[in-house]
């Protein structure tokens, strides 16, 4: 079991550090160890916060990261995921399942059609609508990660594709946001107790080893590996909702 959870979270981390989505993954892994449904959420978010914070050290350290960026986002997004897990601990959150379809399925025709999106980078800097539409998407995504998650890193990715970075680029400040709400969602785990720290920490060391692969493929392949990597990920996880919704 112990090599099941190790072998989940390493592929769960290597999709996840480059286009997000590794929760596909890790929470299935998570409820096949028999663990108590209502720790699943929590101890997956402590080892996915590991997993986030390697990639997120690796995108930095490569100068993929727009630093004065997400320096202003940061707050927004962890506040965002703390309130998020807050309001889960009294309210399901599977009403937003159909939402999210939609959303994925949005975001993927989107960036099928418009092929050269995310080739080249073309932000110049912060104006007051890109400020405003940013900080908007750093609190509720971060508010989403919180309380449903699935998803949350191709969202972030998009909107970063939406003001004019290239993928590569987007993914690294993604991850930096994506950490932020994690952490703060985590805090909130532990407060309600809901964390399995002994697996938790098990999966988040092999996910150390996943993050650190697969950021480090995207920082070197660039936009032709981490675009249709996006792409085919966003197709499963509408995929995977759309059969839990219908079940």
């Amino acid at each position: 079991m112990l090599m099941f959870i190790m072998a989940g979270g390493f592929l769960a981390a290597f999709v996840d550090s480059v286009v997000g989505g590794g929760g596909m993954i890790s929470l299935p892994v998570l409820m096949a160890t028999g663990i108590p449904p209502h720790l699943v959420l929590g101890t997956n978010k402590l080892a996915s916060s590991i997993s986030s914070l390697t990639s997120t050290l690796s995108f930095v350290k490569s100068g993929r990261v727009d630093k004065s960026l997400v320096k202003r986002l940061c707050l927004f997004s962890a506040i965002g995921g703390a309130i998020g897990t807050t309001i889960l601990h009294w309210v399901p959150s599977s009403f937003l399942r159909p939402m999210m379809i939609v959303m994925l399925l949005v975001v993927t025709v989107f960036t099928l059609t418009r092929k050269q999106m995310g080739d080249q980078r073309t932000y110049a800097g912060l104006t007051g609508k890109s400020a405003i539409c940013l900080t908007t998407t750093a609190i509720v995504l971060g508010g989403y990660d919180g309380f449903f998650g699935p998803g949350t890193g191709s969202f972030l990715i998009f909107a970063f594709l939406l003001v004019g970075f290239d993928f590569v680029g987007a993914a690294g400040n993604a991850k930096v946001l994506n950490l932020c709400s994690g952490l703060a969602s985590l805090s909130m785990f532990a407060v309600f107790r809901s964390i399995d720290y002994r697996i938790g920490l098990a999966m988040g060391l092999a996910m150390v080893f996943g993050s650190l692969v697969g950021s480090q493929l995207a920082i070197k392949k660039g936009t032709r590996f981490v675009r249709p990597l996006f792409l085919s990920m966003s197709a499963l996880l509408i995929a995977k909702q759309l059969w839990d919704f219908l079940q």
